[in-house]
C-alpha cells in the first residue's frame, strides 16, 4: 500500500478508552464543579468580611467612616491650603513631615481595622457535649435551667491565683486575659476594649497597631493645628485678623476640628502608655483586677517589673498567628463506609481486601480443601473433618452412609487419616509455576468418578491413590457439591 494512498485502514478510529473506575450511579458526562466555600462566609460571629475574607470588621462601621472623613478632610485641606503658604514663608520641610504622618495614620489605622484582633473559635458540637459532660461529672449534677450558674477554672500564673470563666456562647473556658465582645459576639484572646473610631475590636493581634495610630495621630493633630494658627498669625500681621480669616476659611474649620479632638486623643494616648508599662488592659484596669485594693497580696503577674521590658513586649513581640483560618475552605464530612461482619467485599474496596491475602493464608486456605477431600461428607455434617470425635446418634466416619445408593461399597472404615501437612505436600500438588502462588483451581479439585476430564491434572503421580479410592467409595451428590463450591473459594 503507498504511503499516503487510502486503504482500509485509513478511515479506522480510535476511541480512548477510559480507566477510571466510576459509580453506577455517576453520569458520563463532565461533572460541574461545586465552588468550595471559605470559612469567612460561615463564620458565628457578628463580623462583616471582604475581599474574600482578608478583611475583618466588626458590623457597625458608621464611626469608623466618620473617622476616616475627619482624617482625610482635615489633612486635605491643611495639605491644599496652608502647606504652600507655609513651604514659602517658613521651610518646605512642613509639607513633607505632615505627609508621613498622614500615611503613618492610616496605615496603622487600617491595619487595626481591618485585621483579626484575636478572636478564639468556638468549639465543635462534640467538644462542647464533651466539656458540657465533664462540668456535669465535675459538679455531680446536671442543671436543668436555662442558663445553668457560672463556672470557673482556676489556674496559677507566677504566683497569682486566676479565674478562667466558661463562656456559654463560644463553649469554652476563656483562656487569662480573654473576654467575650458583646458587639462582635466573639471570644478575643487578651481582650482590651471594643473602639467603634476603628470600626474593630482591640485585642492580641492588633493592639499595637492601635497604640501607634492613636500616638501618631496625636502627632498629626498637634502638628495640623500648630502650623494652621501659625498660618493665621503670618496672615494677620499683614492684611489683619478678619482678612486673615477671610482668605483662608479652610484653616478655621482645620482649627476648630484639632481644638475639640486633640484633647481627647493626647489624653487616649496617655492612658494607653500607662497601660502598655505596666501591662495591663483596658478591661482589667476597669474592672480593678490587679488593684491594691482588692488584697495587699493582689499584683499583676504578666507585668514583668520594668517598663522598659514591659513596652519592648507589647510594641516589639511577635504577632500570633490568626486562630479562625477565615480563608480556609469547609471540610465535608466525609462518611467511612462500615467494614463487613458478613464476609461480602463492599463496593469500593474490593481491590484492598485481595491485597491483604497473603501466602500464608492461602495455605491455610487449600488445607481446609485438602482435608475436605480426604474426608467422606457426611449428608447431616457436609463440613465435618476426619479428626471429629464421634458423637452418640451419629454416624462416625468409619461407619456406613446410610444416604449412598444401593449397591455401591460404603467408605472403609481404615482409611488413614489425612493431616494437613501430609495432605499439602503428597495429596494435591500446588502450582508453583507462578512464584508461589498456591490456589487451587475448581478443575484441580478432586471429583467423584465419571466427571474426571480426560486431561485431567489431577492424573499426578502423587495422587493416584486418592482418585483409586474415590473410583471405589462414591460420595453422596450434595456431599460432592459441598465439595465442589469449597474447591471453587
Amino acid at each position: 500500500m503507498p504511503p499516503g494512498g487510502g486503504g482500509p485502514m485509513k478511515d479506522c478510529e480510535y476511541s480512548q478508552i477510559s480507566t477510571h473506575s466510576s459509580s453506577p450511579m455517576e453520569s458520563p458526562h463532565k461533572k460541574k464543579k461545586i465552588a468550595a466555600r471559605r470559612k469567612w462566609e460561615v463564620f458565628p460571629g457578628r463580623n462583616k468580611f471582604f475581599c474574600n475574607g482578608r478583611i475583618m470588621m466588626a458590623r457597625q462601621t458608621g464611626v469608623f467612616y466618620l473617622t476616616l472623613i475627619l482624617i482625610l478632610v482635615t489633612s486635605g485641606l491643611f495639605f491644599a491650603f496652608d502647606c504652600p503658604y507655609l513651604a514659602v514663608k517658613i521651610t518646605p520641610a512642613i509639607p513633607v513631615v505632615g505627609g508621613i504622618l498622614f500615611f503613618f495614620v492610616m496605615g496603622t489605622l487600617l491595619r487595626t481595622s481591618f485585621s483579626d484582633p484575636g478572636v478564639l473559635p468556638r468549639a465543635t458540637p462534640d467538644e462542647a457535649a464533651d466539656l458540657e459532660r465533664q462540668i456535669d461529672i465535675a459538679n455531680g449534677s446536671s442543671s436543668g435551667g436555662y442558663r445553668p450558674p457560672p463556672r470557673t477554672k482556676e489556674v496559677i500564673i507566677n504566683g497569682q491565683t486566676v479565674k478562667l470563666k466558661y463562656c456559654f456562647t463560644c463553649k469554652i473556658f476563656r483562656p487569662p486575659r480573654a473576654s467575650h465582645c458583646s458587639l462582635c459576639d466573639n471570644c478575643v484572646e487578651r481582650f482590651d476594649h471594643h473602639c467603634p473610631w476603628v470600626g474593630n475590636c482591640v485585642g492580641k493581634r492588633n493592639y499595637r497597631f492601635f497604640y501607634m495610630f492613636i500616638l501618631s495621630l496625636s502627632f498629626l493633630t498637634v502638628f495640623i493645628f500648630a502650623f494652621v494658627i501659625t498660618h493665621v498669625i503670618l496672615r494677620s500681621q499683614q492684611t489683619g485678623f478678619l482678612n486673615a480669616l477671610k482668605d483662608s476659611p479652610a484653616s478655621v474649620l482645620e482649627a476648630v476640628v484639632c481644638f475639640f479632638s486633640v484633647w481627647s486623643i493626647v489624653g487616649l494616648s496617655g492612658f494607653h502608655t500607662y497601660l502598655i508599662s505596666s501591662n495591663q488592659t483596658t478591661n482589667e484596669d476597669i474592672k480593678g483586677s490587679w488593684s491594691n485594693k482588692r488584697g495587699k497580696e493582689n499584683y499583676n503577674p504578666y507585668s514583668y517589673g520594668n517598663i522598659f521590658t514591659n513596652c519592648c513586649v507589647a510594641l516589639c513581640g511577635p504577632i500570633s498567628p490568626s486562630l479562625i483560618d477565615r480563608r480556609g475552605y469547609i471540610q465535608p464530612d466525609t462518611p467511612q463506609p462500615a467494614a463487613p461482619s458478613n464476609g461480602i467485599t463492599m463496593y469500593g474496596a474490593m481491590q484492598s481486601q485481595s491485597d491483604m491475602c497473603d501466602q500464608d493464608q492461602c495455605i491455610q486456605s487449600t488445607k481446609f480443601v485438602l482435608q475436605a477431600a480426604a474426608t467422606p461428607l457426611l449428608q447431616s455434617e457436609p463440613s465435618l473433618t476426619s479428626d471429629e470425635i464421634h458423637l452418640p446418634g451419629k454416624p462416625g466416619l468409619g461407619t456406613p452412609c446410610t444416604s449412598l445408593t444401593l449397591g455401591q461399597p460404603t467408605p472403609p472404615s481404615s482409611m488413614p487419616n489425612l493431616t494437613a501437612e501430609a495432605t499439602l505436600s503428597d495429596i494435591l500438588p500446588l502450582k508453583d509455576e507462578h512464584g508461589g502462588h498456591q490456589f487451587l483451581t475448581p478443575d484441580e479439585a478432586p471429583s467423584p468418578p465419571r466427571m474426571l476430564g480426560s486431561g485431567s491434572p489431577l492424573t499426578h503421580s502423587r495422587t493416584m491413590h486418592v482418585l483409586g479410592l474415590a473410583s471405589q467409595d462414591s460420595l453422596h451428590e450434595d456431599s460432592v457439591r459441598g465439595l465442589v463450591k469449597l474447591s471453587s473459594v
